[in-house]
């Protein structure tokens, strides 16, 4: 598929961006969103362009580092056996070298921040979660739960960046169901390798739901996973939004108008998901995954909108 990096990059440069998949932006957006979601409660441009940077230097760097660990299982599966180590137009030399930019880039970024110390703690905090999880995948049989765990913790370093401290009432709920969230979506993209990971002795949500199941009892559970996440992410924003506003009052605010109609319009597009997801249909699979950038963009749109009503009106 023709890309912009392949397009409009110096040929020398090609490898580097593939291997952080520069090519292939749903994965900075799914890292992103939470980001934007905790900071949008402040809508502080600032952050949300630093956060934008961040996410996508370090989604980059994930990707380096799990193309570092699984290099040589990469050349075995047909999706990804063109990968830049797999394919050895990358060394191992070069990668780490290129991992040693983007890190320090993303190191930069987390400096920037408001509350430099306390962010550079819990961004530091992060990274034993970033190195393990392409391990996860050889001993336990939910890896997505940890990418999950990676994925959303922009969630809580949006949140410290305003405030200079955590609120667990607030942050916590939107973490954990944005990492069911995670869950959901990745699973269905873990399902486009379910055939070369079982014979690698690879391990996956895919796999694990769909043991002894039908087609329709894993997509179930997908369903209950995503639909879980995003509950829970639309129930959290929406406290954390309106704690000001008495409930008789919110309920006929414009903020809660606006609000409702995001959440209605992302409920509505989780169901075209599960609705039309073919689990045995790789090219199904990856529209349905890279669909999900548009949920958390509703989300995200629906929390500023409201926002924005709450001063506005």
């Amino acid at each position: 598929m023709v890309n912009w990096v392949d397009n409009y990059l110096p040929s020398s440069l090609r490898p580097y961006a593939h291997l952080s998949r520069m090519d292939k932006p749903i994965g900075t957006w799914l890292l992103l969103w939470p980001c934007y979601w905790s900071t949008a409660m402040a809508a502080d441009p600032k952050l949300l362009g630093l956060f934008t940077i961040g996410a996508f230097v370090m989604r980059g760097a994930g990707c380096t580092i799990n193309d570092l660990w699984d290099r040589d299982l990469d050349r075995q599966v047909e999706r990804t056996k063109t990968r830049p180590l797999a394919s050895g137009t990358v060394t191992q030399t070069q990668a780490i070298s290129w991992l040693a930019i983007q890190l320090s880039v993303g190191l930069s970024v987390l400096l920037s921040l408001p509350h430099t110390q306390y962010c550079f703690i819990w961004g530091a905090a992060s990274l034993p979660l970033v190195v393990a999880y392409p391990l996860m995948k050889r001993i336990f049989d939910y890896p997505q739960l940890v990418l999950g765990l990676c994925f959303n913790w922009g969630a809580i370093m949006g949140w410290a960046a305003v405030h200079g401290s955590i609120d667990y009432n607030v942050i916590l709920p939107l973490y954990l169901s944005g990492v069911t969230w995670t869950i959901g979506y990745d699973t269905l993209y873990a399902h486009q390798d379910k055939k070369d990971d079982t014979k690698l002795g690879l391990r996956s949500t895919a796999i694990t739901f769909g043991r002894a199941s039908t087609n329709n009892n894993a997509l179930t559970t997908y369903a209950c996973w995503l639909l879980a996440g995003y509950n829970g992410v639309a129930a959290t924003s929406a406290v954390a939004m309106t704690t000001p506003m008495i409930m008789s009052d919110l309920l006929l605010s414009p903020s809660f108008g606006i609000y409702a109609m995001g959440v209605t319009g992302a409920y509505s597009h989780l169901v075209w998901q599960i609705h039309t997801a073919d689990l045995n249909d790789p090219h199904n699979l990856a529209e349905r995954f890279r669909s999900n950038a548009k949920v958390g963009g509703i989300i995200f749109g629906s929390i500023l909108a409201s926002k924005i009503a709450l001063v506005v009106v």
